[in-house]
């Protein structure tokens, strides 16, 4: 367990982080884990239980996958959607549970990939989507009431971002914030953390996952030139970001510095408490502009934000998730008045501005649930209930984690619960050199799929015991979550355990 000494205790009206663990006694365990060859449930419990569960009890979701399969790429349309040995089919949501096809219930974890911090379908922002759409419909192409309170009420909450503009999706807001970027400071080059998740466009599918893994593992598909301005650093690194700055100078300077506020990868690689101030100082020393990447962390790990709880001010916003309350159409970028007003809408009127659009953003369906959703975190703290929930997930993990004797490695941001067990994404190649993290990437790259497969199958174990998880190995809590659903769900969680045994698979 993370020694009390090493953990900071933090305080703030509507916050859901009560606590930050030190990342480099984090990242010591992590590379304890990974140093170990994978413990993974037994084989006679997962093909004697595990398997058995989703032969007999989940025939629906098999016939619906099996016949997906014809017509979608993969069987699935959402990439979180695939789990071993087949994807679950979800027919109803219910605040903390959902149920599949075949009337299955599940703690979801999962809570849409993050957007639902109120829980899942949330009646007052359901009953509100059900007013609009019997009145005004869900798109006009035209000016809704919906798009000004979401921005005012963004507003009220994250005084940086002075304006705000709504757009399809956490995407395409990085696309435009890069922009606003370039046109802002006159400078082309993008840095980002290695790791770090800012959407599939060409020149941010970079440094995926793994940091220092560059074009090496998902830049497929794209021409080289497309992410030719976008530079990779290590995580936690201000050392080599202020370098990577200094090189940049002679190459015509950096346009901004994109972060996730609580570390790559939704905190998967968690940083100091103090990083994002250091971020903002080299930005203002060196003239980049800082992106916080807020999709995942807005009005999640703070009403504020994590801006708000960092006090850190980013000069562009992104948002994404819970920006739209749960429903389609979740994206949008904020800042400063001089910045966010590069990408007013209207016919091009010759003078420089960051073109965005999009035919459903901003429609009053999305900005209504948003500004609603928002509304009701402040109304119930739901940030801090999530969060004190996602504290007692993460204690409780590791209570078992003790008691089972595992290396498994658990830790949490407010309601951002990691939890390792295979180290699959927990491995670091970042360097200035290509040729090193080439290198490092080929020698460990089979046993990090390895990981991956084994990462997967317990993720398998957790679904057949009732438990949703972001790939296995991250947990999202809510507003609907209670101290008697987490103990269950611990209870749930025991019942893997104690079937966990040490391979001999997973080292180089």
């Amino acid at each position: 367990m993370i020694s009390e000494k090493r953990k900071e205790t933090y305080k703030m009206k509507n916050c859901g982080i009560s606590r930050w663990d030190d990342p480099a006694e984090i990242n010591r365990k992590l590379k304890y884990l990974t140093s170990q060859p994978i413990w993974e449930v037994d084989d006679d419990y997962y093909d004697n239980v595990v398997m058995k569960y989703f032969d007999e009890k989940c025939k629906g979701s098999r016939e619906i996958y099996e016949e997906s399969q014809k017509y979608i790429p993969g069987g699935v349309q959402h990439n979180l959607a695939f789990n071993k040995p087949f994807p679950m089919c979800m027919a109803k949501t219910d605040g903390a549970y959902l149920y599949d096809q075949d009337g299955n219930e599940y703690i979801d974890f999962l809570q849409a990939g993050g957007p639902t911090i109120l829980g899942s379908n949330y009646p007052v922002v359901r009953e509100k989507v059900i007013d609009l759409l019997n009145t005004c419909g869900p798109v006009t192409g035209l000016l809704h009431e919906s798009e000004m309170l979401i921005a005012k009420e963004i507003n009220k909450h994250m005084p940086n971002v002075e304006m705000f503009r709504m757009l399809g999706s956490g995407t395409e807001s990085v696309m435009a914030a890069l922009r606003i970027a370039r046109i802002a400071t006159d400078h082309k080059r993008i840095i980002k953390i290695g790791g770090a998740y800012h959407g599939w466009s060409d020149q941010m599918v970079y440094g995926l996952k793994i940091p220092g893994s560059r074009a090496l593992l998902e830049s497929h598909g794209i021409p080289r030139g497309a992410y030719k301005l976008t530079d990779e650093v290590r995580p936690n690194d201000l050392e080599m970001l202020e370098k990577m700055l200094k090189r940049n100078r002679k190459k015509g300077g950096t346009a901004a510095v994109i972060v996730e506020p609580v570390g790559p990868e939704s905190g998967t690689r968690p940083v100091a408490r103090n990083y994002n101030k250091g971020v903002r100082e080299l930005c203002d020393k060196y003239g980049a502009l800082m992106i916080f990447d807020e999709v995942v962390t807005g009005f999640r790990v703070a009403l504020s934000g994590a801006q708000g709880y960092f006090d850190v001010v980013p000069d562009l916003t992104i948002f994404g998730k819970i920006v739209a309350g749960g429903y389609p159409a979740a994206g949008g970028v904020g800042g400063k008045k001089e910045y966010a007003q590069l990408m007013a809408a209207g016919l091009a009127t010759g003078k420089h501005r960051a073109y965005v659009g999009g035919t459903l953003a901003a429609n009053p369906l999305s900005c209504l649930a948003g500004y609603t959703a928002i509304q009701e975190i402040e109304r119930t703290n739901a940030c801090e209930v999530a969060g004190k929930m996602g504290d007692r997930l993460c204690d409780g993990l590791k209570n078992l984690l003790e008691k089972y004797a595992l290396p498994y490695v658990a830790y949490n941001q407010g309601s951002i619960v990691h939890l390792e067990c295979t180290g699959a994404m927990s491995f670091d190649f970042s360097s200035m050199c290509f040729v090193k993290s080439a290198l490092g990437l080929l020698k460990h790259k089979d046993m990090m799929y390895v990981r991956k497969d084994s990462m997967e199958k317990m993720g398998a174990a957790y679904m057949a015991n009732g438990i949703v998880t972001l790939a296995g190995s991250r947990l999202y809590t809510s507003l609907a979550d209670t101290p008697e659903i987490i103990d269950e769900a611990l209870n749930r969680f025991e019942e893997v355990f104690k079937h966990v045994k040490k391979t001999d698979k997973g080292l180089v």
